[in-house]
């Protein structure tokens, strides 16, 4: 194996298990706390855990550990020969292990964590500035913001007209939100990432996304007949499919054009 794909891939191992540990541990704990099995919380020594071996009570580790290592590990050797422009390898692999971490974390546990923002808005900013400059950069926040915000209280708007529903029909109501703060704070830090006036395009081509997902949930409901118990109580996290949008804006660039184009 050559130089030039060692280096890709040795930096993708150690970053896909870097997201893969953040991904186990921050959930739960809230902090870099020793990695446990999450089906019996027994600990994990740090060979096993590598090596995604099973736990002492003899349960296997996720299909996602060994998902997420493939993904970053194809994403850096793609990045490592066609680097973005201008922002390079380096913050390209950093944009690909942020992009993976909030991704999993939301799509298992619909949170999006205040340190990971923090860590967000320092990437996104830097991506930004190197990127387009300091206007873009301000005012693709600025507009995922805006718009986010607006989103935001059309979901608040829709869980209290949720709630009245599910009284009504005799079930309890619970804390479910369309979007929550997280959602609005990732938006801004992709606005960050992308510019303006390209967070727009993220943000309806996430949103789309994540319709035709959510059609093919409530398709499901209806075929299960599940529909009329289940409709009510199904939410979908929305950050993935920000983050695949914004995904293929950064590392995609000719194919976003060529759609804005066409």
């Amino acid at each position: 194996m050559t130089l030039s794909l060692i280096i890709p891939l040795f930096a993708a191992i150690v970053t896909g298990m870097a997201v893969n540990y953040m991904a186990d541990v921050l959930p739960l704990t809230r902090s870099f706390s020793k990695p446990v099995c999450l089906d019996c919380e027994a600990r994990l020594n740090l060979k096993d855990y590598l090596l995604l071996r099973p736990c002492s009570n003899g349960h296997r580790r996720g299909i996602r550990a060994l998902v997420v290592l493939i993904f970053i590990a194809s994403s850096s050797l793609y990045i490592w020969f066609y680097p973005p422009e201008k922002i390079g390898y380096t913050i390209g692999l950093i944009l690909i292990t942020y992009f993976s971490l909030i991704f999993v974390i939301d799509l298992e546990h619909r949170l999006i964590l205040h340190p990971t923002s923090v860590a967000g808005i320092v990437i996104g900013l830097v991506a930004g500035l190197i990127k387009r400059g300091i206007t873009p950069t301000l005012l693709g926040g600025l507009g995922g913001l805006i718009i986010m915000l607006f989103l935001y209280f059309i979901g608040v708007l829709f869980a209290r007209f949720r709630a009245k529903r599910l009284v009504a029909s005799g079930q309890e109501t619970d804390d479910e939100e369309a979007l929550g703060a997280g959602d609005v704070i990732l938006v801004t830090i992709l606005g960050f990432i992308v510019g303006w006036p390209l967070i727009w395009f993220g943000l309806l081509a996430g949103i789309l996304l994540g319709g035709v997902i959510s059609i093919c949930l409530l398709l499901w409901l209806v075929i299960s007949g599940q529909y009329s118990k289940n409709a009510l109580m199904m939410f979908i996290p929305y950050g993935p499919y920000f983050i695949t949008s914004t995904f293929v804006i950064v590392f995609f660039p000719d194919f976003v054009s060529s759609l804005l184009s066409g």
